[in-house]
């Protein structure tokens, strides 16, 4: 097992000096328009967002009912994870994507907060989390059109969530194992049609089912949507490599976001294999870490910065393939723009 740190200043200094002059690598849609990413305190330019994590939540509720997942103990939340994310920020993190979706814990003035104290740029989403036995579907969204679902998703992104001025930087959705139901379908298409009236990328959480891959990709195509503007997040739960890569070469971002200290040769070898087949610039990784998960100890999001970077450096990555990797694949993946099938 590789287990490497690197002094969190170093870190800081080496990406850096490497980040200025990182040109290199396969180029992002990022590198070729300017593109926009909103965060909590307002928008920030694609290329502008240095290094980011992906996928995290700096806290939720998951695991509660549905109508106690916005009451958090604030003063207890406050005192746990602002002093992890000023850790975080020391690692060397500069945007953070927040996976906590409404109806299990998305509080977007809270997030505010943190992000007021920390520096950290952070960025919310809009959607409905499916998975989980539909646990955390509102009782308005069997009832309504995919249209009618993509017009509240829409009316936060122009007017702002939960009556603050804090728009959404992208979609989150989630699709349970087995065939993808009708509440599954219908959600995804609502994620499709307020992409293309406003641009959000559209990230669900699929895991290792192939099904809902498939079924997402038909949507899509049916729309006239280019794979481009969906995120296949928890990709990493699918062992076949092979089938990652022909979907990334579809256009699809392959969300690998599981690290932890005890798998760095699993992610090791992966991006080898995306390297190899000139596709690293469809690669996201992040942790899926919880700093606050209902109030218990923190689920750490940190090994990409202390572990798996000097690894990726001792296994033959350039600088300019981490930058490519945590830097302008990020903001090639979220910046808001209506991505149609060429």
């Amino acid at each position: 097992m590789i287990s490497v740190k690197m002094n969190p200043i170093k870190f800081i200094a080496v990406f850096s000096i490497i980040l200025i002059a990182a040109s290199g690598c396969q180029p992002s849609d990022s590198d070729k328009d300017i593109l926009m990413i909103k965060t909590v305190n307002g928008p920030v330019e694609a290329g502008e967002i240095g290094f980011t994590l992906s996928h995290e939540h700096l806290m939720s509720n998951f695991g509660l009912p549905i109508e106690e997942t916005d009451d958090y103990d604030e003063e207890a939340l406050y005192s746990q994870v602002m002093p992890y994310a000023n850790q975080i920020k020391e690692l060397g993190v500069e945007t953070l994507f927040d996976y906590t979706t409404a109806y299990f814990g998305r509080r977007v003035d809270i997030l505010q907060k943190i992000a007021d104290s920390t520096s950290i740029r952070i960025v919310t989403n809009t959607g409905i989390y499916g998975a989980a036995d539909n646990r955390y579907i509102p009782e308005y969204a069997y009832g309504e059109t995919p249209e009618e679902l993509a017009a509240r998703w829409i009316d936060e992104f122009e007017n702002g969530i939960d009556g603050t001025e804090i728009r959404p930087g992208f979609m989150k959705l989630a699709i349970d194992s087995g065939e993808p139901s009708e509440i599954d379908q219908k959600l995804f298409e609502a994620g499709v049609i307020t992409h293309l009236e406003i641009g959000l990328t559209i990230a669900v959480h699929t895991g290792d089912n192939i099904e809902a891959v498939q079924a997402q990709l038909e949507i899509l195509d049916k729309y006239g949507v280019s794979p481009e503007a969906w995120i296949w997040t928890h990709a990493n739960w699918h062992e076949d490599t092979d089938f990652l890569l022909s979907v990334a070469e579809k256009g699809g971002w392959i969300s690998l976001d599981g690290v932890r200290e005890d798998n760095l040769d699993e992610y090791i070898s992966r991006l080898k294999l995306f390297r190899d087949a000139g596709l690293l610039h469809k690669v996201l990784l992040s942790h899926d870490g919880d700093a606050w998960p209902m109030g218990d100890e923190i689920r750490p999001f940190q090994a990409i910065m202390t572990h798996l970077v000097p690894a990726m450096r001792e296994n033959g990555f350039s600088e300019e393939e981490i930058i490519q990797i945590f830097t302008k694949n990020p903001g090639g993946a979220y910046g808001i723009r209506v991505r149609k099938s060429k």
